[in-house]
């Protein structure tokens, strides 16, 4: 895994995140735009090919088509605002590892439909998609644990915890075996590229400079450290040969004649 690259500029890396937060955003909401113009269209021809079929070899296709379909306007909705916060996420944090375990989690979601649903039944949408990208991150927040990983995966895990129960049987018309099928292409993800992304820069404070020079043994080259106490100059220092070390010296009291 890459390493932090200490002379890093501040500024330059805020610049880089807010691009690639923005860019993240900016595809996730391209796809979900997509989604809206094929619901759009779907009330003028007929859907059901382009569905995953389970065991039947024509609803293969559907493992392409599928999660661009949708049932209704509900169902597009909750997918969509899943999509631009996991995928913003995914995408800022990982972008190369979300790029290529994109086609897992697709694939996966629309196999998974197709090996383990019921036959006669249609499957479509992109919630195995949102699925695989919230098993994503938070396996590859277990794996690589550095701040950025920890840190994402307990967003994505603040919004969609539920996610990690819904790749279970529990209510009936909901595409379990496609939340699956994408839970399992995320975590494969997570496992295969989780060090194409390097470690994103943080802010170095001083205490651990501190701490690792004082591990190697080394001065203080920077002065960071305060000086010893008989380092700093003073106005007065005690004399050898007083031991009481009286500044001033008060003559002594006469007693007065009445």
């Amino acid at each position: 895994m890459d390493t932090l690259n200490p002379l890093h500029d501040p500024a330059t890396d805020a610049r880089e995140q807010r691009g690639r937060v923005i860019r993240a955003f900016n595809i996730s909401l391209g796809a979900v735009l997509v989604m809206v113009a094929v619901l759009a269209s779907q009330a003028g021809f007929d859907w059901r090919p382009f569905a995953v079929r389970p065991h039947e070899w024509e609803g293969l296709w559907g493992v392409l088509t599928a999660p661009l379909l949708h049932g209704s306007l509900e169902h597009l909705g909750a997918n969509s605002f899943a999509l631009l916060i996991l995928g913003t996420l995914a995408g800022s944090v990982y972008p190369k590892a979300t790029k290529w375990g994109l086609p897992l989690m697709w694939l996966g979601s629309g196999l998974g439909a197709w090996f383990l649903g019921d036959v006669g039944t249609f499957h479509l949408g992109a919630s195995g998609v949102t699925h695989g990208l919230m098993f994503l991150l938070f396996v590859l927040g277990l794996i690589r644990r550095d701040r950025a990983a920890i840190a994402t995966s307990m967003i994505a895990f603040l919004f969609y915890g539920g996610m990690l129960l819904a790749i279970l049987p529990r209510e009936p018309g909901i595409s379990w075996q496609s939340h699956m099928g994408g839970a399992i292409g995320g975590v494969v993800a997570a496992i295969l590229f989780r060090h194409l992304d390097p470690l994103l820069p943080r802010k170095r404070y001083s205490w651990e400079d501190e701490e690792e020079a004082e591990a190697a043994g080394g001065d203080d080259p920077e002065g960071m450290e305060p000086p010893r106490p008989r380092e700093v100059p003073v106005l007065w220092a005690r004399e050898p040969e007083d031991p009481n070390g009286v500044v001033i010296r008060f003559r002594p009291r006469t007693p007065s004649q009445d």
